[in-house]
C-alpha cells in the first residue's frame, strides 16, 4: 500500500490526521535535521498503523515536506 503524507516538524505534539484515503497530515516534534524528522515519522506512522517499523519504507520526498511511503509486510520480499 502507498501513503502521501505531509510532515509538519518542529511541532508540539506528535499526532496523525487522516485527510482521505492514502493521503495523511503528520506533525511531528522532530527538527528536520541530520534525518530526524524522517525517522520519527516512521516510528509515529509505525505506532499509528500498529506495525513494525521496518513494515514502512519512505520511498519519495525524503528531504520534501510530502512524503511518499510505502506500507508492506516487513521483509517478506515487499518491495
Amino acid at each position: 500500500m502507498r501513503i502521501y503524507v505531509k510532515v509538519i516538524p518542529r511541532s508540539s505534539l506528535n499526532k496523525v490526521e487522516k485527510l482521505s484515503e492514502g493521503d495523511y497530515k503528520v506533525k511531528l516534534t522532530a527538527p528536520p535535521i541530520d534525518g530526524k524528522a524522517n525517522d520519527m515519522l516512521i516510528q509515529v506512522l509505525a505506532e499509528y498503523f500498529g506495525i513494525a517499523k521496518s513494515s514502512l519504507k519512505i520511498v519519495g520526498g525524503k528531504t520534501a515536506k510530502v512524503k511518499i511511503i510505502d506500507i508492506g509486510l516487513g521483509g517478506i520480499n515487499d518491495y
